[in-house]
């Protein structure tokens, strides 16, 4: 069977019956196994996958609510916000702010929330180093290519300043300088009689590149063909046109003015580009010319089209070969020496820098944060920061802390129209209710009960101060035999609480205090009899008495 990604959905083409693992390697570092054997098996998991949109709230087992907003990184990446009855956590993969074609990250969703998951480990890989001089990317196979960002802001900084920080244009004006340096490198390369190959994955990435080049092959009158080979290269342009509220408002509004969302349509349409599910095609063996660009994986060099045409352009030191920061050069080229090709290493925006952790941390104020072991070092813990870090770890597990101690319960509609208030006071007011707790959509919720005691069934709530010596000889006028140690103490004080000891009809025990006068007995019976004789010494629960006593 074969098994391809596409866009958080997963294909899959079974050949014939066979156990088989799919793997996912690159999920926050946890590999994850499934076993089947069958078709229908497949099928059978492939319906339990729930589609949501942009900004939908979907209930999880009715008791946690997901909601799914863009990260900026990519179309239909998400930040998740997961909210329960009892706390509420953003899960944090990477992010940017300002994107130049997916929807901005929207931090303003995720204010307030408990915990942060933390799940940006884009800073781990070096990429964010003030590279001022572009054509320092161009280098031999074996540089390493470390871009680092330390520069803190200071937490201090208000809301507004947070937020004119974290959602400057500077990010994406550097990226576009990226872009557009690497086109020019392309451009170079061609006009010397080489060929280039991007062996590159990230789908926003080659978005602007070909955008740019589009742009770049217009005002140069070049003409060389682009091609992009891969199993879902028709479902990736397709993609872009399928999804427009995670587009960026920029391209929303091309949308709506009938424009072209990206340049790739206007190379689609001119012949420029073209797309092909294999290297093998037919139509790519009719089409193919050299010097040509060509976007295929992988960016391993381990496996797909990009293998067989490294092979091929090695040795040619006309050709271009663009990596991606982040991947190791000297390991990935070794299975290709010697090299003649040039290769370009470009890092990409591809995640918070570090720089804007804090102001984005002050930002949503958040009580815990879920924080990475690895960067620890990177983002130091500040003096007086509101919010608290606790650090994770692949393999270990970390016990959050409960943050909420009180939780609120929601009164199902005809419950709540069924209660009978009475005023103890002018600020409170109590009644009694029978109902059954249920969790639905992620709250807690009294629901009424299958089945409700008649009214004249409830037992009535009093009110008033209860003297030891009248339940005494309240219960002993019932019949009731019963004695009070407190008798023979006459210094013991007045609001101290009092034991009255039942003896017959059962046994039985009565504890009378200021606030409360409490009934210990096994026998329902007895304990309704001694009941009824206290309440006979009790105000009725509309008295306007203010001391107060319940049993």
């Amino acid at each position: 069977m074969t098994a391809r990604k596409i866009h958080n959905q997963i294909e899959l083409s079974v050949v014939h019956e066979i156990d088989f693992t799919i793997f996912f390697p690159q999920f926050n570092g946890i590999i994850s196994t499934w076993h089947s054997g069958s078709l229908a098996n497949i099928e059978e998991c492939m319906q339990k996958i729930q589609h949501v949109k942009y900004g939908e709230e979907v209930c999880f087992n009715g008791i946690l609510m997901l909601k799914a907003s863009s990260s900026g990184l990519e179309l239909g990446n998400c930040v998740w916000t997961i909210k329960g009855p009892r706390a509420s956590m953003t899960y944090l993969p990477s992010s940017i702010f300002v994107s130049a074609h997916a929807l901005d990250f929207d931090y303003s969703s995720l204010k307030g929330n408990d915990v942060i998951l933390f799940s940006d480990f884009s800073s781990l890989n070096g990429m964010y180093d003030d590279n001022q001089n572009m054509g320092e990317h161009m280098v031999d196979e074996t540089n390493t290519f470390p871009f680092s960002d330390s520069v803190f802001r200071d937490v201090g900084i208000a809301e507004g300043g947070n937020i004119k920080y974290l959602c400057s244009n500077d990010d994406i004006t550097e990226e576009i300088e990226r872009i557009s340096f690497i086109c020019s490198c392309i451009n170079d390369a061609i006009n010397s009689g080489g060929s280039v190959l991007i062996p590159i994955g990230r789908f926003s990435v080659i978005l602007l590149l070909l955008e740019h080049m589009s742009e770049t092959l217009h005002s140069s009158n070049m003409k060389v063909p682009i091609f992009m080979i891969s199993e879902i290269a028709e479902e990736m342009m397709a993609f872009t046109n399928a999804l427009p509220e995670w587009l960026c408002k920029s391209r929303q509004e091309k949308l709506f003015s009938g424009e072209a969302l990206f340049g790739h349509v206007e190379l689609l349409k001119e012949g420029k580009l073209s797309l092909f599910p294999h290297l093998y095609s037919k139509g790519l063996l009719a089409a193919w010319k050299e010097p040509c660009i060509v976007f295929c994986p992988h960016w391993s060099l381990r496996h797909g089209p990009a293998v067989h045409l490294l092979r091929r352009w090695r040795a040619d030191k006309r050709c271009l070969l663009v990596l991606e920061q982040g991947v190791d050069a000297e390991l990935t080229l070794e299975p290709f020496m010697p090299l003649a090709i040039q290769v370009l290493g470009c890092s990409f925006l591809s995640g918070i820098k570090v720089g804007k952790i804090d102001s984005l941390l002050g930002l949503l104020k958040p009580k815990l944060v879920l924080f990475p072991e690895g960067l620890k070092s990177l983002c130091p813990v500040k003096e007086k920061q509101p919010w608290s870090f606790l650090y994770y770890s692949k393999g270990k597990t970390v016990e959050v802390p409960n943050l909420r101690e009180e939780f609120e319960v929601r009164l199902a509609t005809e419950l709540a129209f069924g209660l009978q208030p009475r005023q103890l006071d002018k600020t409170i007011a109590v009644a009694r209710l029978r109902a059954k707790l249920l969790v639905s959509n992620g709250q807690y919720m009294l629901a009424p009960a299958k089945s409700q005691p008649e009214q004249s069934e409830r037992h009535l709530l009093h009110r008033g101060t209860v003297d030891p010596s009248r339940a005494l000889s309240a219960l002993q006028e019932k019949g009731i035999v019963c004695s009070s140690p407190a008798d023979d103490d006459s210094s013991a004080p007045t609001d101290r609480e009092r034991a009255i000891s039942v003896t017959s009809p059962g046994e039985a025990l009565v504890k009378v205090a200021s606030e409360r006068t409490t009934i210990y007995c096994d026998d329902e019976k007895t304990a309704e009899h001694i009941y009824d004789a206290l309440r006979s010494i009790c105000f009725d629960f509309d008295s306007d008495s203010t001391a107060r006593s319940s049993f």
